[in-house]
């Protein structure tokens, strides 16, 4: 396994002052946003498409900080029904697609997107239950007129490109939120889907991540660090689905933290024991949404609390069987 980090909560320094502080905490790689929600601080596309001596620059100042790309992200909504806002999230991915395929990159990491409920709509409608009917109905064209479609059609665009895995962040409020959704729009479309496994989203809504990393077995592409609190108390009054501000943490059912400080040790040992059983044995990217601390402070817990929890050597023969 290798320690990676998100790049969004070091955008504040230039490129090369991001890979040398990276560098010095020990991290092996860099997941870095190329558009979409995670923005493009440290990778604008159209600087380095079509442009050689741009890219060799870029490769050139990775490789002198012993840093490679774990994947590129673009998370965002494609499937937004109002068309401004869709068809900048789509063109953003596609972009990115473009720059990994000349960075030499074959992961692109996003969010499945989120439809209306109709060819009129204005927002998107995220679909949690099956009754009354109306919502049956809309998940039912939701996925056969927009999700699927769109996806095979981009599947096949990545693929000319070079792209082999493109790992969909299971999320809240978008059509693929757990694995039996991805695993549903995998099956739809092709084993270049796969998952960006990140157990912060999955902890609040009641499921457990070793036992989701084991049903997601082979169709795990890249892995998010990233941890969660749960306030029981709130829960026992108000339940797990919380509308209020990320900034209310006295009041929040649920809070993002830095990993270790949502659930322990033991807890964390278990998720990368059970990446190794499936298989997977890739990036582990810290991703930082910690409101009681700092960036550098959260960060630098998080590479900590992780160099003790990953297993970084193969095991060799089993000596003893």
């Amino acid at each position: 396994m290798k320690l990676g980090v998100m790049n969004p909560v070091i955008g504040s320094l230039s490129f090369e002052e991001a890979l040398k502080y990276l560098n010095s905490l020990g991290v092996d790689c860099i997941e870095i946003g190329a558009g979409g929600y995670p923005g493009d601080v440290h990778l604008k596309p159209l600087e380095l498409i079509g442009n050689p001596n741009k890219i060799s620059e870029y490769k050139a100042l990775l490789e002198k900080y012993n840093l490679e790309i774990s994947a590129i992200s673009c998370h965002g909504n494609p499937l937004h029904p109002q068309k401004e806002i869709s068809d900048k999230f789509h063109n953003d991915f596609k972009n990115a697609i473009l720059v990994a395929e000349a960075l030499g990159i074959d992961t692109i990491i996003g969010f499945s997107g989120c439809p209306g409920d109709s060819e009129t709509s204005t927002y998107p409608n995220w679909v949690t239950c099956p009754w009354p009917d109306d919502f049956s109905t809309i998940l039912k064209w939701q996925w056969e007129e927009k999700i699927i479609p769109y996806w095979k059609e981009m599947s096949e665009f990545a693929k000319s490109h070079s792209i082999t895995r493109i790992a969909l962040e299971m999320h809240p409020g978008f059509a693929v939120y757990n694995p039996e959704s991805l695993l549903r729009l995998r099956a739809a479309v092709g084993d270049i889907i796969g998952a960006n496994f990140d157990p912060s989203h999955l902890f609040w809504q009641g499921i457990n991540p070793t036992s989701a990393i084991k049903a997601l077995k082979g169709a795990i592409y890249h892995f998010h660090a990233k941890d969660t609190l749960i306030d029981e108390r709130n829960c026992q009054v108000n339940g797990v689905l919380d509308c209020k501000s990320y900034g209310d943490i006295l009041n929040r059912s649920w809070v993002f933290r830095t990993v270790g400080y949502g659930h322990g040790k033991e807890v964390w040992n278990d998720m990368i024991s059970m990446l190794k059983v499936v298989g997977y044995d890739g990036a582990i990217s810290i991703e930082h949404e910690d409101g009681l601390m700092s960036p550098a402070e959260g960060l630098e817990k998080a590479v900590q609390f992780l160099k003790e929890v990953l297993i970084f050597d193969n095991a060799g023969e089993m000596w003893w069987a």
